[in-house]
């Protein structure tokens, strides 16, 4: 039997591509992905008040598809007027709130803190993504020629980047790496600095100036470093302004400290979620007393495909 085609719809950003193309290979459906991109007017008004027709949106020159997945405001017009034209029964999934009717879609996934409910939703503990534990062990190796070689354990220090919540200020920088400074003194242990695609290049270079030779600075965005800093690392340290990295880090069980930045505005939405993985007993905050715990390793992108798996079968 042949697999089902999925069109994967998204605004072409590193968060909602790591979301639909994680719960594509999940549902181990053959994919395409679709980069979004909407008309004149349309661009700056909320899919609410946007009709449902093809006008809104640049074409999209596919139709063998059975499932679509999308995520993000952009993608919502195209998913519901899609499923609506098409001669044969489409599958629709939303990741994130769509702000429309959820009767549009056939499911709806979103995560637990933005506090949305419905027959069609899915609420998951954190966000989904594209991170498996195969591909994270595939990767363990990858930093042995990066990292420095004595008998220091591993931390990770995973940067996100600046946004309408968080700056990513020197000052703010500053006081995050001087905690680490103090802590690997303290317990004697190497700094591996990751970026993310939204990592300023000022702030990657300031690492470097701030650790020196004595720790370990990937310099570039390099997604087989990402995996394998979270596979080698004791302790895993994410930056407040990235609930998806937050996410994936609970994927290995780890202990997870979360670098906190003082909000420039209201955040409660993240401060929703971080409460939630604090209950679940995956993170602390960085600053509090080092130590190592356990929890139940959170794999919400299976669980969510079992689900849907279920669905489209009966």
């Amino acid at each position: 039997m042949s697999k089902l085609k999925g069109l994967l719809l998204t605004q072409g950003m590193h968060g909602m591509i790591s979301q639909v193309e994680g719960l594509a290979k999940a549902l181990d459906i053959d994919f395409i992905h679709w980069k979004v991109e909407t008309n004149n007017i349309w661009k700056f008004i909320p899919p609410r008040f946007t009709p449902i027709f093809q006008s809104a949106y640049k074409k999209i020159d596919e139709t063998d598809f059975d499932i679509i997945i999308s995520c993000g405001r952009k993608s919502v017009i195209p998913s519901i007027h899609l499923k609506k034209i098409s001669n044969k029964k489409i599958f629709n999934i939303h990741i994130q709130d769509p702000k429309v009717d959820f009767r549009h879609f056939d499911f709806v996934i979103a995560p637990e803190h933005d506090a949305i409910e419905g027959e069609n939703v899915i609420n998951t503990k954190g966000a989904i993504h594209y991170l498996t534990e195969q591909g994270i062990l595939d990767n363990k190796e990858y930093l042995n020629s990066f990292i420095k070689k004595d008998e220091r354990k591993v931390w990770a220090l995973i940067l996100g980047g600046p946004t309408k919540y968080y700056d990513y200020s020197k000052k703010n920088i500053k006081h995050i790496f001087s905690i680490f400074y103090e802590l690997s003194k303290k317990h004697n242990f190497q700094l591996v600095v990751v970026p993310s695609m939204r990592t300023p290049l000022s702030i990657i270079h300031y690492a470097k100036e701030f650790f020196g030779e004595n720790h370990t600075i990937i310099m570039d965005v390099d997604k087989k470093a990402y995996l394998s800093a979270l596979a080698i690392s004791e302790s895993i340290v994410v930056t407040c302004d990235s609930s998806s990295m937050i996410s994936e880090a609970a994927l290995t069980g780890k202990p997870i400290y979360v670098a906190n930045i003082l909000p420039k505005k209201n955040d409660k939405r993240f401060q929703r979620f971080r409460d939630l993985f604090r209950g679940l007993n995956i993170i602390r905050n960085l600053g509090e007393e080092v130590e190592i715990w356990n929890y139940e390793k959170l794999d919400e992108t299976n669980r969510v495909a079992k689900l849907i798996k279920e669905k489209i079968q009966s």
